[in-house]
């Protein structure tokens, strides 16, 4: 046969659901109630239009009574979502919290990640308010604050302090910001939380004891996330260089470390080793802390673990849409996040963009190991590069050799590295004789991104905002047009 072999179709029936979700969410949290109605609006036509469009285009006619059912599918989505988003809107709006903008008074909060040292010495905190003035309180509040105690605050540990109260100033569920004044009064967290920040210490310690300052400054980062080490300069290579995802703990992470886990199935059994990976995955989202791209990750995990033991073909982009539904039930604000969007569209380009290609390089002679990572890095780029273009102000240019000359180290490291971690309070030589292992791997990655963020023109400014998206994106499609004519080899002109 000609050509690469045909895919199976992928199965898109649960995206115009997950994409009116996603649009209707994040239209009523920046534009309230008028926001969530246009959305939910707009989320009908376009899967009508779309419908209508497919129908036409495709071999098989549809039936108008499927067409009209998915639409008033999506309909029912898109009112469920819109009334659920305008009442946490709501909620936010009369918060007690909007009483004592522009004033001072006691609070108490409860970091729900560790805190974060900015430029400057200051330290933020993402958390929810648990008081407010001496009475109980809720709601996401967001903490700047200095002061070494402030940055020594432990996930899940509650701390009581005197702020100013300030309105936030970006529409994302925030009930406010707080300026902390003075010293904490410090709680305890929960002993799960307490175990997972000892943990950390334990295997962060382990880091420092048998590694090079650098290394031992970047294995946590790899493998936890924890980027509280990690000089300036090392963050502003691996963002120059386009590998500053690979400290942002993902579904490629959740990944490796259940793969792992899942080859034990030889020796326990399937069901036995599915449960074993549910228990490690649990368990490593508690110790890297529950971030929105963890939060993503996990529930992806958590589901392609359910079709597994459910004997189901595993099926990617329908997990994705379901992913993105579950999340934004959960956590409507993840709809405004940008972390969010870069982790479920870099998944969606490896799971509709990166087979394709990679099916067409292969055909042309390339290795199979070649051909996949060159389409995955390159899918996953091309996608996210408008995002991080409207964030950033730049676009590195080196990003996909770099990914991919790092590549091959990264599951060791993380396999490596996790199984540290996990030993670092029951048996610190293993864990120490694990991370010494590392070494070499972490040695080459800090190379890379050093190498790559020195090279000429390794990044070039672009407009910010949502000009720099559409340029970026403009110029991705051109790459991918030009990418997807080279890797068909043009096979209609060798036809004809």
């Amino acid at each position: 046969m000609d050509g690469p072999a045909a895919a199976a179709p992928v199965d898109l029936r649960l995206v115009p659901a997950a994409l009116t979700s996603w649009a209707v969410t994040a239209a009523g949290i920046v534009w309230a109630v008028p926001g969530a109605v246009v959305g939910a609006a707009v989320s009908v036509v376009a899967t009508a239009a779309a419908g209508w469009w497919g129908a036409r285009r495709g071999r098989r006619a549809v039936p108008s009574r499927a067409l009209a059912m998915g639409v008033a599918a999506v309909a029912v989505v898109g009112a469920g979502f819109a009334l659920a988003v305008c009442m946490r809107v709501e909620q936010v709006r009369q918060h007690p919290a909007t009483g004592y903008f522009g004033s001072s008074t006691r609070v108490v909060v409860t970091p729900s990640e560790s805190p974060r040292v900015l430029e400057g010495g200051r330290t933020m905190v993402r958390g929810s308010l648990v008081q407010l003035d001496g009475s109980p309180s809720s709601g996401r509040v967001l903490v700047f604050a200095s002061g070494s105690a402030y940055a020594r605050l432990a996930a899940g540990q509650p701390a009581a302090f005197d702020a100013a109260v300030n309105r936030p100033k970006r529409r994302d569920l925030t009930v406010a910001v707080l300026a902390a004044k003075g010293e904490p009064r410090l709680g305890r967290a929960a002993p799960l939380q307490r175990a997972a920040h000892h943990l950390r210490e334990r295997f962060a310690e382990g880091s420092r004891l048998v590694l090079p300052p650098e290394q031992a400054a970047m294995l946590p980062a790899l493998v936890l996330g924890d980027m509280s080490m990690v000089s300036n300069r090392t963050t502003k290579d691996f963002r120059l260089s386009g590998l500053a995802h690979l400290t942002a703990v993902s579904g490629a992470n959740v990944t490796i470390v259940c793969a792992a886990v899942l080859l034990s199935a030889a020796l326990v059994g399937p069901r036995v080793a599915v449960a074993l990976a549910g228990v490690t995955l649990s368990g490593f989202v508690v110790v890297v802390q529950p971030s929105p791209s963890v939060l993503r990750a996990a529930v992806m995990g958590a589901i392609t673990l359910l079709a597994v033991l459910s004997h189901r073909r595993r099926q990617a982009l329908p997990a994705l849409a379901t992913c993105v539904i579950v999340l934004l039930v959960g956590a409507p604000e993840l709809a405004v996040d940008v972390g969010f969007a870069l982790s479920v569209s870099a998944t969606a380009a490896l799971v509709i963009i990166a087979p394709a290609w990679s099916r067409r390089l292969a055909h042309r002679g390339w290795p199979r190991p070649l051909a996949d990572a060159v389409s995955v890095s390159l899918a996953a780029q091309l996608v996210t590069a408008p995002l991080v273009a409207g964030i950033t102000g730049s676009v590195s240019l080196v990003a996909v050799a770099a990914n991919l000359a790092v590549a091959p180290v990264i599951p060791p490291i993380t396999v490596m590295g996790t199984a540290a971690a996990a030993l670092s309070a029951l048996w610190p030589a293993g864990a120490q004789l694990l991370i010494r292992f590392t070494g070499p791997e972490v040695w080459w990655l800090l190379s890379v991104a050093r190498w790559s963020a020195a090279a000429p023109l390794a990044s070039v400014p672009v407009p910010s905002g949502v000009l720099g998206v559409a340029t970026v994106a403009g110029a991705g499609l051109a790459v991918a047009a030009v990418w997807h004519w080279v890797v068909s080899g043009r096979r209609d002109t060798i036809v004809r």
